[in-house]
Formats: C-alpha cells, sequence, structure tokens
C-alpha cells in the first residue's frame, strides 16, 4: 500500500477545547494523558493574558504561547514533565507565576527545566549585535554566543524547549514592530536556527530559517518567492499528479511506502545559489519528493522504478546509504525530469534513515555546512551528548535518568560569559575576573580594583561560570599586585594573564624590583619562622648570580616567594633539620597495620574481617564508636552499605609510606573573630590533607580578634607555605605564620 501526503510547517489549531488540548499533546507525544498535563493546561487558561510590550518577541497571550511551545514539542514525542514545563514557561517568565509554585503544585523536575531554560534566556536579555567581532579577533560572536549555549544545557530537552519558546516567538513577532522583527530574526539565524541544525530537528530548522529570513532580507525572500513561478495551488496540483503516478508503479511492483512532498524552504533555495553561484534555473531541488520505505533492498528498487520511468539528470545522482556522510546521514537522493519538462528531486531511504535524519540522531550535523566550523573537543563532546540523548529517547522513549548519567561524560574545558555590553568572552574553565580583564584588554587588567559577576560584588578569586555578565571596576591609580602572580591564592587561571601582570612588573627599575623583592622574600622567610638562611646558595641553585638577582626575579615577578623557599627545601635535600624541623616518630597507635589517616589526627586502626584488605587494595575507613577505624576495601559490601546509611563517617584513608617523615610545625593564626571561623580553619587544613595534632583558641573582646595556637604535620616547608597561604586567603585572617616552640 502507498500512502501520499504533504508535509507542511507545524502549525497549532485554535479551536480545540481546554480539555481537548492535555488529550491532544499526549496523543501526539504519545505518553498516557495524566491529571497534571490538564491541571498545567487549566492553570495557565486561568491566569489570562498578559501584555509586555517591551520584550521582544512577547505574545500578549501567555496562554495560546505555552500551547504553541507543548503543540510544537509534543511531535518529538517529549516526555510530561517537559510538555508541563513548556506550557508553564511563558507564565514563569511574565511572572504570573513563580519557580516555587510549579515546584510545589508540579514537581521539581518541570521546575528544573523551566529554570535552566530561563538561563538560556539570558541570551535574549544581554546580548548585543552578534554578528560583529570583538577583542580584536575574527571570532565571530554568534559562534561564541552558539558555543556559550551549549555549554550551558544539562538537560537536552532545556534545548528543546527553548528552540520551541524560540520558534513561537519568531510566529509571533510578524505584527510587531520592524525593529521588534529584525532582533528577533537576527538572534534566532545566528544562534537557534543553526542549534536546531546541529541537534538535527529538522523541521523546526526550517521553519526558523524561512521566517528569520523573511524578516532579514524581505527583498531576497520576496525575489526567490517570485521565481518559483507558480501559484501555490498549480504547484500542488502537478506534484501531487506526480506522486501518484510513482505511488501506482510501486503498488504495481508491490513496494509499500510512504510518499510525502514539498516544496524546497526559500532559505535553503538562497544558500544553495550563493553557495554554488548558479542561478534559480540550476537548482534541481525546488520540488522534492521523498519515498520512504521498509528496507534498504526497497530503496534501491524505487531507485530503478523511478529512473526507469522518468529521465535522469546525469551528476544529480547521490548514494549516501553504501558511503553514507560523516554525520551518519543516509540517503538516496537522485533528480529526474518530470512531466512537462520540470526537475524534480526524489529522496529515497528507509523508515529508520528517516527518524535519523529528522529528529536529531545524525540530522544533518555536519550536512550543507551550517554550524561545521567550531572547534574544541568539549564543546564537540556536549553536540554528542545532546544527540546521543535523544538517540537513546528514540528507543527507549523515556529522559529520565539518561542525563545525569550521560552528563559525567562530558567535560567542559571552556566557559563562556558576558561583557556588560552583552559581547561573549570565552574562557578556561576555573578563570577568574581578572583573568577576563585582561582577555578583554590588558590596561584593564592592570586598572582593575575589583568587579561585579550579575550586579554583585565578587573577590577578584571568584570562579566563573557559564553565563556570568562580568563588570570589572577600573581605577586610574590602580597597578598590578605581586599577589596576583601567586598561584597559591588563586588570582589568576590564565598564562596570558599572567604573562601580562608580570611584564609589567619587568619594566619598573632595577633598584624597585630588589626592593619590593627583599620585602617579599623577608615576608616569606619570616612567616616561616626560617631565622637565617643563606640566600647565596639559593640563587645559585636558581642560576642566578647573585642575591640581588634574586630579589630583583621575585620583585619583576619571575620568582615568588615560595618558589625561593621551595628551592632552598629542593637544595638542602632531607637536611630539614636546617631549617630546625625534626622528624616525627610515628607511634605504633597512629599507625597500625600500614595504615594512614591523613587529615584526621590520632586514631587507631584496624583491619575488617569482613573483607580482609591488603597493601594494594582500594580502601575506605569507618569510624565506630569505641575501636577506632575500621578499615574495609571499597568494595565491601558492608561498607557500601555503611556509606549509603552513615556516610558522614566515612573517612579517607590509605596505605601509608613508612618511609615518608613528617614533621610537628607550630603555626599562629591572628583573626578578627567570627562564627564559623573555627571551622573555617580546620576545613582548610582538611584540604590540604594536613594533620592538626592539638589546637588552642584564645578570644580578646577588646579588639574583637581571635589567637589560635596550632600544632600540624607536614612534609616539609614548601606544604607549610601553601597551607599557610590557603589559611591566609580565609575571610577575616590577619596573619598565618610559623612560631618557634618554646
Amino acid at each position: 500500500m502507498v500512502k501520499a501526503r504533504e508535509v507542511h510547517p507545524l502549525q497549532m489549531d485554535s479551536d480545540l477545547s481546554v480539555e481537548n488540548w492535555p488529550k491532544r499533546f499526549a496523543e501526539k507525544a504519545g505518553i498516557d494523558l495524566s491529571p497534571r498535563l490538564g491541571e498545567a493546561v487549566r492553570r495557565i487558561k486561568r491566569l489570562g493574558p498578559v501584555d509586555h510590550n517591551a520584550t521582544v518577541g512577547e505574545t500578549t497571550d501567555a496562554y495560546r504561547f505555552g500551547l504553541e511551545m507543548a503543540d510544537i514539542l509534543s511531535i518529538m514525542r517529549i516526555d510530561e514533565d517537559a510538555l508541563i514545563a513548556a506550557l508553564l514557561y511563558r507564565s514563569v517568565r511574565v511572572e504570573l507565576f513563580s519557580l516555587e509554585d510549579v515546584r510545589k503544585d508540579f514537581g521539581e523536575i518541570p521546575a528544573k527545566l523551566i529554570e535552566g531554560t530561563q538561563q538560556m534566556a539570558i541570551i535574549s536579555q544581554t546580548r548585543s549585535e552578534t554578528g560583529g567581532q570583538f577583542l580584536g579577533t575574527a571570532e565571530n560572536q554568534a559562534d561564541a554566543v552558539r558555543r556559550m549555549l551549549v555549554a550551558m544545557i544539562d538537560d537536552v530537552r532545556v534545548a528543546l524547549i527553548k528552540l520551541a519558546e524560540r520558534t513561537a516567538a519568531l510566529r509571533a513577532v510578524k505584527s510587531t514592530d520592524v525593529s521588534r522583527r529584525m532582533k528577533v530574526a537576527l538572534e534566532v539565524s545566528e544562534v537557534y536556527a543553526p542549534l536546531a541544525h546541529r541537534l538535527g530537528i529538522g523541521h523546526l530548522k526550517w521553519e526558523l530559517e524561512d521566517l528569520s529570513f523573511r524578516y532579514l532580507e524581505e527583498d531576497a525572500y520576496k525575489k526567490i518567492a517570485k521565481s518559483l513561478a507558480e501559484r501555490r495551488e498549480d504547484r500542488e496540483h502537478y506534484i501531487e499528479e506526480l506522486v501518484t503516478s510513482i505511488g501506482q508503479i510501486l503498488e504495481n511492483a508491490g513496494i509499500t511506502a510512504d510518499l510525502t512532498w514539498r516544496a524546497k524552504n526559500i532559505y535553503s533555495i538562497w544558500r544553495k545559489m550563493q553557495r554554488k553561484q548558479v542561478g534559480f534555473s540550476q537548482i534541481y531541488d525546488v520540488r522534492a519528493i521523498r519515498v520512504l520505505v521498509d528496507n534498504v533492498q526497497d530503496c534501491y528498487a524505487v531507485l530503478g522504478l523511478v529512473h526507469n520511468a522518468f529521465k535522469s539528470i546525469p551528476h544529480e545522482f547521490d548514494d549516501y546509504i553504501a558511503s553514507s556522510k560523516p554525520n551518519g546521514y543516509r540517503s538516496l537522493h537522485t533528480a529526474v525530469i518530470g512531466p512537462g519538462g520540470k526537475i524534480v528531486e526524489v529522496q529515497i531511504r528507509s523508515l529508520k534513515m528517516h527518524e535519523e535524519a529528522e529528529f536529531g540522531v545524525c540530522a544533518h550535523y555536519c550536512y550543507k555546512g551550517t554550524d561545521a566550523d567550531f572547534s574544541g573537543e568539549a564543546y564537540e563532546d556536549k553536540i554528542s551528548w545532546l544527540r546521543q540523548v535523544l538517540d537513546w529517547h528514540d528507543e527507549a522513549g523515556d529522559f529520565r535518568g539518561l542525563s545525569d548519567s550521560l552528563r559525567q561524560d562530558v567535560l567542559d574545558d571552556r566557559i563562556y560569559v558576558f561583557t556588560r555590553d552583552g559581547h561573549v568572552v570565552d574562557l578556561p574553565t576555573g578563570s577568574t575576573p581578572l583573568d577576563f580583564a585582561y582577555k578583554v584588554h590588558t590596561d584593564v587588567g592592570h586598572s582593575c580594583r575589583g568587579a561585579k559577576v550579575n550586579g554583585s560584588i565578587v573577590p577578584l578569586t571568584y570562579h566563573l561560570r557559564v553565563g556570568d555578565q562580568v563588570d570589572i571596576l577600573r581605577q586610574n591609580e590602580c597597578r598590578p599586585s605581586r599577589d596576583w602572580l601567586n598561584q597559591g591564592i588563586g588570582y589568576l587561571k590564565t598564562s596570558r594573564a599572567r604573562a601580562r601582570v608580570q611584564a609589567w612588573f619587568k619594566q619598573l627599575d632595577r633598584d624597585q624590583h630588589i626592593a619590593a623583592g627583599k620585602q617579599l622574600v623577608d615576608i616569606e622567610i619570616k612567616r616561616l619562622a626560617l631565622g637565617a638562611l643563606d640566600l647565596r646558595v639559593v640563587a645559585e641553585s636558581l642560576h642566578l648570580l647573585a642575591v640581588e638577582d634574586l630579589y630583583a626575579s621575585v620583585g619583576a615577578g619571575d620568582l615568588r616567594g615560595s618558589q625561593v623557599v621551595g628551592a632552598a627545601s629542593r637544595l638542602f635535600g632531607e637536611r630539614q633539620q636546617e631549617f630546625d624541623l625534626e622528624p616525627r616518630k610515628a607511634s605504633s597507635h597512629e599507625r597500625t597495620n600500614g595504615i594512614q589517616v591523613r587529615g584526621v589526627g590520632k586514631l587507631l586502626t584496624q583491619l575488617a574481617t569482613c573483607c580482609h584488605p591488603v597493601p594494594g587494595d582500594s580502601i575506605s575507613g569507618f569510624i565506630t564508636k569505641n575501636r577506632g577505624v575500621s578499615i574495609h576495601r571499597n568494595d565491601c559490601p558492608n561498607i557500601l552499605a555503611l556509606e549509603a546509611e552513615q556516610s558522614e563517617r566515612i573517612i579517607e584513608v590509605s596505605w601509608g609510606d613508612e618511609q615518608v617523615e613528617t614533621y610537628p610545625v607550630d603555626v599562629e593564626i591572628m583573626a578578627y573573630d567570627r562564627q564559623g571561623l573555627l571551622r573555617d580553619v580546620t576545613s582548610a587544613f582538611a584540604s590540604e590533607r594536613v594533620n592538626v595534632t592539638s589546637m588552642q583558641t584564645f578570644s580578646v573582646a577588646s579588639s574583637n580578634t581571635a589567637r589560635l595556637l596550632l600544632l600540624i604535620e607536614v612534609d616539609g616547608l614548601l606544604e607549610l607555605s601553601n597551607v599557610l597561604d590557603r589559611v591566609q586567603r580565609i575571610h577575616n585572617v590577619i596573619s598565618a605564620k610559623r612560631i618557634r616552640s618554646s
């Protein structure tokens, strides 16, 4: 049996009742109708229309907008949570409904999907002209925005909801003023149509491309439409007759097929004319018929029947089944001369190939080059992840649980943030506002005195996140700080920014470098209580001619004070007594059976009898009530059960190295007293995996200060320097230094 039909763009019927909409969505999506879906439709209906003319692309009716978004998504057979999120999204965005209301009445998942889609909406709120240049580079801002969007997506349903929202918005601006249409169309054409293309959602891609092209290039759009030189009715009549003829041929041959037809979308015609530098008459797929059959054998059988019935055009046949495209796209393409000498393209593929091509599995991944010149493994991995989720959904029919498991395999190595004016800047993960400032311009970095992220003041060590909008606070008298070069403090992530700071210090006079460097080295020596240190020997070990050269290098930023101490530590090797460090003798109850408990202190240990761990096994410790720490293998059923029930009593342990010596060091910390200070200090030592064997605290009410005396164990001066750096960064800490034991 042969079925024939025309492919039309998605449209929403306007005459369905509130009761019938949920049924329609459930049937199209292939899910069971539930009370939640019906309640979501009734809820937005009760909220009524709203008019937000100041917002680009808003419809005056949040109810109709929500229905339209859900209708667009339902054809993709998406799940109930995503449909509910689509229904409620616009009402939440225009503040008729809150996220807390969504979470309370419809569950956590729809609320998270709406929240994720709102995060993507920052593109609309802050993005400036993306087609221009920024930072003096050749990078197109539209590319950066698309990469940023992909980095922001943690759930593929968020991407689909956003695409549905932009499709509905593009339809809605048809009746608005020209400037509003142009702004929405430019954003869609440069960001969302390529994203739909990349994800392989062909039916949305075509509509987004044509509508935005119509608004942006009205003359070219009308010229191509006129070049079709046929009324729609005549064109449909011609193609229907041809489809009937081909259908009869296939039926006589006993081949079951589904035939669809379409007029090639106008943007594709224009793009092909531009790419091939040809006229309209040389575009052979203006009229196209698609034949869907059950298997590969039928594909080639249909090809033979079509070529026997109609004259084929030489050099216009492509076999993407025998040799698929790099993205996995498979189909047979041929062009034939139909009745009246009119050229028609015929695409032949199996039903499975069609699903892959239309709904995001291989889906024109690099086809036609719309979005092919991106780079970066993380971006490609995330795109593959999004497409894989769609693929798994096609097979399993359920998104739940897939996103989290797949997301663990995707590690982004870049973040994308906004400037105050809406330009996108990409930086390595872990970058700070200072890295951002130096990426924008060297002078911006040099004069930086602070930063705002999303309107709030943040420290310069703040780690930027995808979608942050960064505003650098500048002051002409400001100058770089040598602390910025201290990697332990964490001001700078990128080598580019660090090089700019080092270059600034190198421009100072040598005498200034020597004076500043001497001060920094003296501070480090005093902080570590090293006493007399032969810097001449240390300078020679660093291939410097004199101590003054060492000071100059530190002052210029080529060396840090901690590096000088590290060089001294390496120079003296095991003779830590040169720095008044005497190795600590571990008692038997501190290291039992070769087990070392790091960051905890003196605890008894014993090997568990249930799994009998031996050196080399991966192990964990469980703090018992009166028998110290019980050591288990990581795969022991008992420790796995304890992790689930009493995770707070699980600690990290390792097989100790008996040759590793630790040294007890007295440390003094001065700080302004505040709630949580002691917790933050102990957390810092635990993060550095340094044992704290004793602690005393003293408070001075008159000055509101606190003095902490700690005895810690380190493996050398370098570790001591690093941990003191970390403590020094704690809020309200005045100083952190080593003191001589009395």
